[in-house]
């Protein structure tokens, strides 16, 4: 299993989660993004810039995912690539995409184009909280353990 980081948007607080979780499980995990990201030295971190295109760091990802490989993405239709490809998706806030919940998300995330293209305020996501990075941490070290079992 390798970790692949859709980093353009990665808070910053769950690259240090995963930082540490590549150093423990010497786990290779690669950022992807299509600036320049501060990255932990270490032989298990690795960041791979992209062209400044639109979803270049999404295709970027799918091109060299394998299956059982993990992709860190709030982005709804990578996550859905990931799964079709037998990859796992996890968001930053901690939610598991996973192929009986990804038709709903795409779904939603649609509707909710469509209204924001209609001219109806959303709001937007709520910040980062602790609660977010907890479950974020607890579901990444479930899928890690699995991976050693």
């Amino acid at each position: 299993m390798k970790i692949w980081v859709d980093a353009d948007a990665c808070p910053n607080a769950i690259k240090e989660i995963l930082f540490r979780a590549a150093e423990r499980t010497g786990i290779a995990l690669t950022m992807v993004a299509n600036h320049d990201i501060r990255v932990k030295a270490s032989r298990y971190i690795s960041f791979l810039k992209v062209v400044q295109e639109f979803d270049a760091a999404d295709n970027e990802i799918v091109r060299r995912l394998a299956a059982g490989d993990l992709v860190i993405t709030g982005d709804i239709p990578l996550a859905a690539e990931v799964i079709e490809n037998q990859g796992h998706a996890l968001s930053p806030r901690g939610e598991r995409f996973t192929r009986d919940n990804i038709k709903a998300r795409l779904t939603m995330r649609d509707l909710m184009e469509s209204l924001r293209a209609s001219g109806v305020d959303s709001g937007g996501q709520a910040a980062l909280n602790q609660a977010d990075r907890k479950a974020f941490a607890d579901q990444l070290d479930r899928i890690l353990a699995r991976r050693e079992r």
